[in-house]
């Protein structure tokens, strides 16, 4: 059945159960000061109990059924979805999902982008057709969900664990665990759902060539490399369980001792900006730079003292790759911007 046949009372129901709590951009985001029942959200949060082993949970995750096979049954974070048949009109509620989806060469016919994006991520546009709107992250559009008549539904327990029951209800759901450093078992998981499990590998295995190659090209005596990343509310130091973090270590770049934890990452005030000294120091701003502290911050002597800063290897990197880009296609771009800057 259609869901416009469903009905406006169906329509009505399903909006009124809308109250996305606010589960922020990127990696983790806010979602790190998620409370209660949240079905799951805080323990795959940075810090929660369930965070380290995402990955490895998410790895397990998938289907049996052959290439081109269909009913299949995916099983994800929050259970087991049946798909009749091979997804048409697909609705992706985060950027890593919208990166994967179009990467696999499919046009999503919804999107939610992060808050205060404009819309499609720049890198993607060209790909990714003409998505409509279902809200943001935090704040989702049932309705407008509704209205697209999706055949699948694309997203993870972290950002809209409290609202799968409601989106299962327009379409088959399937969700991974959380976003960021587990962005290549969420692509495998998401191609599984597609039908497109051997196209993704094969990507995945171009990206492992393609760091590999710029490892070696940038010589045995690889720089330091710092990671900073202004936000309205903190200033991170990412880490090793990070998308950015995946991809210094895939390429064999070392990084700061208070960069080599296994988690999202740390945070500092600008009182405490040397910790992010390095080689290179790499930052990004989420959202409008006027709402953090970056120009306070690097206006401090502390900043200006950095050994990064004072040889010129403290250069501004796109947010929307390097830190909200969560796919293959934006690990890729960061991968060519490595590159420009590390191999001379």
């Amino acid at each position: 059945m259609s869901v416009r046949r469903r009905g406006t009372a169906a329509v009505v129901a399903l909006a009124a159960a809308l109250s996305l709590a606010a589960c922020g951009g990127g990696d983790g985001g806010s979602a790190d000061k998620a409370k209660g029942d949240d079905g799951g959200k805080k323990s795959v949060a940075q810090g929660g109990k369930d965070f380290g082993d995402a990955a490895a949970k998410t790895a397990a995750m998938g289907t049996d059924a052959k290439a081109g096979q269909f009913p299949r049954t995916i099983t994800h974070a929050m259970g087991k979805t049946e798909l009749k048949a091979a997804p048409k009109r697909v609705v992706v509620l985060d950027v890593g999902e919208l990166d994967n989806v179009v990467s696999l060469g499919i046009k999503p016919v919804g999107y939610a982008p992060s808050e205060g994006d404009d819309g499609i991520p720049s890198y993607l546009a060209k790909d990714a057709g003409n998505p409509k709107s279902v809200g943001t992250i935090n704040n989702l559009n049932l309705e407008a969900i509704l209205n697209l008549e999706p055949d699948l539904i694309i997203g993870s327990q972290l950002r809209a664990a409290d609202k799968y029951k409601e989106l299962s209800q327009i379409a088959p759901t399937v969700f991974s665990i959380r976003p960021g450093f587990t962005w290549k078992e969420n692509y495998l998981l998401n191609a599984a759902a597609l039908d497109k499990t051997a196209e993704a590998k094969a990507k995945l295995a171009a990206y492992e060539t393609k760091a590999k190659k710029l490892g070696t090209d940038i010589g045995p005596k690889k720089p330091t490399v710092s990671m900073v990343r202004y936000l309205p509310d903190r200033i991170r130091l990412y880490a090793k369980a990070s998308f950015i973090g995946t991809i210094l270590e895939d390429v064999g770049l070392p990084r700061p001792k208070n960069q080599q934890i296994n988690d999202l990452a740390t945070e500092v005030g600008p009182e405490k900006i040397d910790a992010a000294d390095a080689d290179w120091i790499f930052t990004g701003v989420y959202g409008d730079p006027k709402k953090t502290k970056r120009d306070t911050t690097q206006a401090n002597p502390l900043w200006k003292n950095l050994k990064a800063v004072k040889s010129g290897q403290a250069k501004d990197v796109p947010d929307e790759t390097w830190y909200l880009g969560l796919g293959v296609t934006a690990a890729n771009e960061v991968l060519d911007d490595l590159r420009a800057d590390l191999v001379k």
